[in-house]
């Protein structure tokens, strides 16, 4: 709530030079007509404004050549800002950090509203018109954009931004944070240094790119990493990184490069571990074929509420790849170690993120499941479940003394 009370005053209308006032629409005029920066800046600054004006000419113009406007682009300055979630010209909501709070952000009308999600979209290269009324795409600065616009979305258009990290937490900070309690921690760092392959999975916004960039970190600086994402938001401080990135169709639906693409490429790089940052469709048959082949500290993200439910999720997404069920578990038993679930907390209007779970994979009955190995309670305790041998075995520690789980 601090860090949203800091860029709050900012969306109160600041005194502006009465030259400043007078040429606002000649701004956007000239940026629209595609001018150089430099002679719109020359032309928008009268002699008598001074420098003061010419610095706020240049925040404007800046503000409207990045398709945000002056409003938003003041909003997206504070770097605990991480989403941004337009609903109508007065609702918009933010996430600092802290859950979603209602800003003073006034678009104005539809109107107003439809014309951002459409320079959005062209600054991210990507078509949005009542033909093609959805769009998803990356900004130059790494935002991540979706819009839907009406009649598809009532009454008005809806915009969500997803702002990228500047850095992330280490993996001590996770831990002094109790992201990761201090019992766990010694069990994820030898997932990590034993070259398990493992899922992480959570919510949306649960904190499982944070983590995984985080767990990176551990990994030998003689190891080559190569990381495939939707957009790069895992930047690890290690040595050895690449980045791999897909890539949509354009728009005469052609020039894609999917993720399942990239996995194959990454298996020829000889990479040490292969990442994989969310693991959302039918690239999962590639990753599950990495993690068969030798690729061993394989790590990936997934939804899902809860480890037992990873299982579904994977056999769910094996069939967009037309895996039957049978191949995915035999692929699952015989090449992934470990679960990790990431949760979000919400108490007494406070918003915490923790590590909740760690299962293993299980063949039960002919069909994929998962057993809950340890427990971690909001207090950071640890409680061993129905599957703690086989961990115990994996990381070779002892989790007997351990009370039972409920």
């Amino acid at each position: 709530m601090k860090a949203f009370k800091k860029w709050l005053p900012v969306l109160k209308p600041a005194p502006r030079h009465p030259v400043a006032s007078q040429t606002d629409r000649d701004n956007r005029l000239l940026v629209a007509s595609g001018a150089a920066p430099a002679e719109v800046i020359r032309q928008a600054s009268a002699p008598a404004a001074g420098t003061a004006h010419l610095l706020d000419n240049l925040a404007t113009i800046n503000a409207e050549l990045s398709g945000f406007g002056p409003q938003l682009a003041s909003l997206l300055q504070d770097p605990q800002v991480t989403d941004v979630l337009i609903n109508g010209p007065q609702q918009v909501w933010v996430d600092s950090g802290g859950g979603l709070c209602k800003t003073r952000l006034d678009f104005g009308s539809n109107s107003n509203l439809r014309s951002l999600a459409v320079r959005l979209a062209g600054a991210a290269g990507k078509r949005l018109d009542d033909a093609a009324p959805i769009t998803d795409g990356t900004l130059p600065n790494g935002i991540r954009l979706h819009a839907v616009l009406p009649p598809l979305a009532v009454p008005s258009p809806v915009i969500s931004l997803r702002c990228p990290r500047a850095k992330g937490l280490n993996f001590t900070q996770l831990v002094k944070s109790g992201t990761v309690s201090a019992p766990l921690a010694p069990v994820v760092t030898a997932l990590v240094s034993r070259r398990a392959s493992c899922f992480i999975s959570g919510a949306t916004g649960s904190g499982k790119t944070t983590l995984l960039s985080a767990l990176l970190e551990l990994v030998p600086p003689n190891q080559r990493i190569v990381c495939i994402e939707e957009v790069s938001e895992l930047f690890p401080s290690h040595p050895h990184l690449i980045h791999l990135q897909e890539r949509t169709a354009n728009v005469q639906g052609v020039g894609a490069v999917p993720m399942s693409k990239l996995v194959r490429a990454a298996m020829r790089m000889r990479p040490d571990r292969i990442v994989l940052g969310e693991c959302r469709g039918p690239e999962v048959r590639e990753v599950l074929s990495a993690m068969n082949t030798g690729h061993e500290g394989t790590w990936a993200t997934v939804h899902a509420n809860a480890v037992t439910e990873v299982p579904a999720r994977l056999v769910a997404l094996g069939a967009l790849a037309l895996m039957p069920e049978s191949t995915v578990g035999a692929q699952v038993i015989a090449g992934v170690d470990a679960f990790l679930q990431i949760r979000r907390l919400t108490e007494r209007g406070s918003t915490r993120r923790y590590v909740s779970e760690v299962g293993v994979p299980v063949w039960d009955h002919s069909h994929l499941a998962a057993q809950l190995a340890l427990k971690v309670t909001p207090a950071g305790q640890l409680l061993r479940g129905a599957g703690y041998q086989k961990l115990s075995q994996l990381v070779d520690m002892d989790f007997d003394y351990l009370a039972e789980a409920p």
